[in-house]
């Protein structure tokens, strides 16, 4: 019988999650998957898992497992406090639990999301292709509960220790984001000066849909005042305005579609980033391209 995970604690929330199903967006299925994919990517490295092996995403960690079975294991993103059958162990680094041994994740001091590899990867039903947990579709599996047990795959290579440092996903004081703008930009009287002008704060009320950043409304030219927009197209990293309201910026399990209009888009890259800004942290805009 293969190794087993044994979830017996869960933080705030816990999600399996790989490289997401992009490209069913004609269907209403947003591309899901880590939203700080060189998170996931790195635990899976640590491990000797192929890049899009399915993990978990842990939101603020404090989450305890059991392994059923001998597993290696990786934990990356913010650094954490971590105990591996009672002793303390680093992060972003490769770990063994023997069999019956608990691992405990702590809280990060910084970021938001913490990942965990399994050497194997993670074994769960597949749909469209991943199995990620889609929080706004329901596709996936549910989010993790006390109680859970996920199997763990057959381990294809033995894991190979990083030659370099192992980046940490710290965010800085202030998220430093870039924007290019459209495709709705001309329905702004001043597009890059309203979205580089102010110290936006990033909302409490954020999730793996999206992220609001509390701040001004861009303003809206005088002839589109009042006007609608017939619903369009989303993808991740979308900064959709509102009328009188500030931009909400679309995180991997956002709306396929969306009538509010998109006065830029996040550079890839920069997704992770916002992904990690805690609730009340300061970002900057800066528009590009």
């Amino acid at each position: 019988m293969n190794a087993r995970l044994e979830v017996l604690a869960t933080g705030p929330q816990a999600v399996v999650t790989d490289h997401g199903r992009p490209g069913h967006a004609h269907l209403g299925v947003p591309p899901s998957g880590a939203l700080d994919r060189p998170a996931l990517d790195l635990a899976n490295r640590l491990v000797g898992n192929p890049a899009g092996a399915a993990g978990l995403e842990l939101l603020l960690g404090r989450t305890r497992l059991r392994a059923r079975g001998a597993v290696t294991v990786a934990v990356t993103g913010p650094p954490v406090t971590l105990r591996a059958g009672g002793r303390a162990v680093s992060s972003h680094c490769a770990v063994r639990l023997p069999d019956g041994a608990e691992l405990t994740v702590g809280a990060p001091d910084g970021g938001v999301r913490v990942y965990l590899a399994v050497r194997g990867g993670l074994e769960v039903p597949l749909a469209l292709g991943s199995a990620s947990t889609d929080l706004l579709s329901g596709l996936g599996p549910h989010p993790l509960v006390d109680g859970d047990v996920l199997a763990v795959g057959d381990a294809a290579v033995d894991p190979v220790p990083p030659s370099g440092p192992v980046p940490a996903s710290v965010p800085a004081g202030v998220a430093r984001l870039r924007v290019r703008l459209g495709p709705r930009d001309d329905w702004f009287a001043d597009p890059t000066g309203d979205l580089t002008g102010p110290a936006w704060s990033v909302s409490p009320t954020g999730n793996r849909i999206g992220v609001r950043l509390d701040g001004p409304a861009p303003r809206r030219r005088p002839e589109r005042e009042g006007s609608e927009l017939p619903s369009e197209g989303m993808v991740v990293g979308a900064v959709q305005a509102p009328p009188g309201g500030p931009p909400v910026v679309f995180l991997a399990d956002h709306p396929t579609t969306g009538g509010y209009p998109v006065i830029g888009v996040l550079e890839p890259d920069d997704v992770a980033v916002l992904a990690q800004a805690r609730p009340g942290s300061t970002v900057r805009i800066a528009v590009v391209g």
